[in-house]
């Protein structure tokens, strides 16, 4: 597929994924003419890069740890690297949750000094 499709299809933009084809993350074809081709596979690609992304990995991480996701080929390494990045997203999702939680209580105490006029205790 065509750089346009890839986009409209995973999503992101354009510009996104010549950035991940700077990064060495996405790789494409090109024609006589220049133009990128991706195989059907680059979308599921993608959408795995936006997931690193969105979880706060670098790019030199995803590069380092793609080829694990596609071929399943690991060294102790990596898999101490991927461990660390596990764990580092637990804490992210730990202290997520404190924050909701402590938002649910202010929403709470706003909603009844809404609802009665009195202020929040």
């Amino acid at each position: 597929m065509r750089i346009g499709e890839l986009a409209t299809r995973a999503g992101v933009s354009v510009r996104a994924l010549r950035y991940y084809e700077e990064q060495h993350l996405l790789a494409a074809e090109r024609s006589p003419s220049g133009q990128r081709h991706y195989p059907d596979s680059a979308l599921e690609r993608v959408l795995l890069i936006q997931q690193l992304y969105a979880a706060g990995l670098p790019s030199r991480s995803i590069v380092e740890l793609l080829p694990c996701v596609v071929t399943g080929e690991v060294t102790p390494e990596l898999l101490e690297r991927l461990s660390a990045e596990r764990d580092r997203i637990d804490t992210q999702i730990s202290n997520l949750a404190t924050t909701r939680d402590r938002l649910d209580t202010v929403i709470a105490k706003a909603t009844t000094t809404f609802r009665t006029g009195r202020p929040c205790p």
